[in-house]
Formats: structure tokens, C-alpha cells, sequence
């Protein structure tokens, strides 16, 4: 956590996200947002009430003269936020650091102008990669670097869950890669770095109704050392809304050389607060499972995280864990599983990076 908690965070969007999650994070974690910009403005001024934050502007450009704002929290649609932080930088701003939504674009190229401009305007920029920040995932990568699990043999993660697709989704024209495989995509990055290539299979969801490709999505990660990562990400489920019964989970697997590790994610079960878990055995602890415990959840708790990282990054001169460059290498990955699924074969990233 940073020393300094009072830094000003200027608040661009006042959707679910920010108003549940974000800002219900930074209360407990005693950051310090100064103001709000929505194009709603009547949104932002319920959101402001709600969070006691003392300054809410009818523009962006008011919230960026606002001299108490030296960080912004950026929580707006992948399509809007280029256009927002090309405004930041062309007006010679103070602002020292960005916190960006994920996706932080439509596109790979996209998040590389993205990256460019903030490295050219000298702020540091951040994306909001949460799940990295769930208190199992993270726990697990813990797990990986003392080497109870040796080499990694086969990762797997196992999402049955019906996202809350919101109105702006329709116009994007895509679906789960890009909104929620991209946080498996991170989280396979997160704990075992970059694969080599990727193949990917999709097809649309039934039960959505918009213009998409990638409703239903499969695909697997292929690694130098010969691990292999999958995920299947289920956003049907079944008829579940439609009058059957649900069978709603994220669950994840790893095996290693050496030892097992499982978990769930607690979010699907949102609003009802559910701690993730994590149980793991090894060679060198014996048969038993071990199963660390803690009561925070993914949404909001995780969400300390991505903002900490930034304010410590400011804070000691250093780029953030989840830097816009480091996220550069999932948004090629999250390219390539769409390049595959069009084209049919296994995608190597450096097709999309060169």
C-alpha cells in the first residue's frame, strides 16, 4: 500500500463499476477521490452523494483544471477511453498518473498509441487488470513462486457464468474475448508469463441477442517449456434464464511436477459477498491439502489493488505491475485467440507484437 494516501484521484465514469467497485474499494482502503466527471450528469451528482465526493464537473475539461486532481480513475467504455486520454495529454496536463479500465481499447494497435501517448506526456499509466488482485489468484501465484507445485504440467479454468451485459456492449461488435476472457488471458500471463501461441475456438451465445462472434469461447495456450493453459468460458451456461435449473461457477486447476492446486472465484455469486478459494497439495507437505482462508472478495476488494499499484509506482518511480506496456502483451493475446478463431489455427503472439 502506498505511504501516501491523500493523493486527489479524478473519477471519469459513474457506472456500476465505479460506483460499486472502485469507489467502495478506495473508501475501505482510505483513498482520497476528489472529483467526478459522467456524461451523465445527474449520475454523477447520485454518485458523488454516495460516495462524499466533494467536486463534480459537468465536463472533462473542468475535472482536469481541477488543481486537487493529480490521478485519474478512467472507468468508461474500451471505445471511448483513446479519445479521453488523447484530450488528457494534448492539453499539457499535471496529471501524473492514469488508472485505465480493461479493455484499454478495441484493439492491440489501439492500446499502443494509447501506451505512447502516456509515455510521450510522462504519466504513468496503469490498467485495470483486477483479477490479478482476487485474493485467491494471487494466493496461488504465491503458491507458484515458493515451488510447491513444481514445473507446471496443465492449467485449466472452468467459467460457467452469465455476465451482466450493459447497453454499450451491443455497439462493440464483440463479446467475451475482450470483456472477460481477457481477465483469464492476464491471469495465465500473471502466473506463468507469456505463451508462444495461442488456438482458439468460438461461437456466439444464444441467449445474447447483439451483433458478436465470441459469445461461447475455448482456447489454449501453448508454452515453450510444454505447459498448457485452457480455458472454456461458458457465458450460456444452459437454459438457466430460461426456466431450468443453474449450475453457475468459475473454477481453476493447476498440476505441476510436484504438486495440485484448485480454486473458485467468488464473483459469479455478486452481489452476495463470496470469498474465492484456493486448496493445494505437494510432494513436500504430504497428502493433505492445505486451504489458506480470508474474508475479502473480488468485487470490490481487488480493486484496492489496481489502484495501490499505481499510487505506490508514483510513489518509489517505478512502472506498475500492471503497466500499460505489460498489458500491451495481453491485449496481443486477447488479438491473436480472435485471429485464430477466424483463421482456424494456432496464432503465435509475436505475429500480432511484430
Amino acid at each position: 500500500m502506498p505511504d501516501n494516501r491523500s493523493i486527489g484521484i479524478g473519477c471519469i465514469g459513474a457506472g456500476f463499476i465505479m460506483a460499486d467497485c472502485h469507489l467502495v474499494a478506495y473508501k475501505k482502503a482510505d483513498f482520497n477521490p476528489v472529483a467526478i466527471y459522467s456524461r451523465t450528469p445527474s449520475r454523477a451528482r447520485e454518485v458523488s452523494e454516495r460516495h462524499d465526493i466533494p467536486s463534480v464537473h459537468e465536463t472533462l475539461e473542468d475535472l482536469l483544471n481541477n488543481p486537487k486532481v493529480e490521478v485519474l480513475d478512467i472507468a468508461v467504455p474500451p471505445n471511448a477511453q483513446k479519445a479521453i486520454i488523447e484530450q488528457v495529454v494534448k492539453r499539457g496536463t499535471t496529471i501524473k498518473g492514469i488508472l485505465a479500465q480493461k479493455p484499454i481499447a478495441d484493439t492491440y494497435e489501439d492500446a499502443k498509441t494509447i501506451v505512447r501517448l502516456c509515455q510521450d506526456a510522462g504519466i504513468v499509466l496503469a490498467v485495470n487488470q483486477n483479477m490479478r488482485y482476487d485474493q485467491s489468484i494471487r494466493a496461488c501465484k504465491s503458491i507458484l513462486e515458493k515451488g510447491y507445485l513444481g514445473g507446471p504440467v496443465l492449467a485449466t479454468i472452468d467459467m460457467r457464468a452469465i455476465p451482466h451485459w450493459l447497453p454499450w456492449h451491443e455497439s462493440l461488435g464483440y463479446l467475451t474475448l475482450r470483456n472477460m476472457s481477457i481477465h483469464h488471458l492476464d491471469t495465465f500471463r500473471y502466473w506463468f508469463g507469456d505463451p508462444k501461441s495461442v488456438y482458439a475456438s468460438v461461437r456466439p451465445d444464444p441467449r445474447t441477442s447483439f451483433r458478436h462472434d465470441d459469445g461461447i469461447c475455448m482456447y489454449i495456450l501453448e508454452y515453450e517449456n510444454g505447459l498448457r493453459a485452457f480455458s472454456c468460458d461458458d457465458v450460456w451456461t444452459g437454459p438457466a434464464r430460461e426456466g431450468a435449473a443453474d449450475d453457475i461457477y468459475i473454477k481453476y486447476r493447476i498440476e505441476g511436477l510436484e504438486g495440485m492446486a484448485k480454486g473458485t472465484i467468488g464473483w459469479p455469486s455478486y452481489p452476495e459477498p463470496t470469498p474465492s478459494t484456493l486448496e493445494f497439495t505437494s510432494t513436500g507437505i504430504g497428502k493433505e491439502w492445505k486451504q489458506p482462508k480470508w474474508n475479502e472478495v473480488w468485487f470490490p476488494d481487488a480493486f484496492v489493488g489496481t489502484m495501490a499499484q499505481l499510487l505506490v509506482a508514483l510513489e518509489n518511480g517505478t512502472e506498475p505491475e500492471i503497466s500499460g506496456v505489460d498489458n500491451l502483451l495481453t491485449m496481443a493475446l486477447v488479438d491473436a485467440c480472435y485471429r485464430s478463431a477466424r483463421e482456424k489455427r494456432a496464432v503465435a503472439i509475436e505475429e500480432i507484437v511484430n
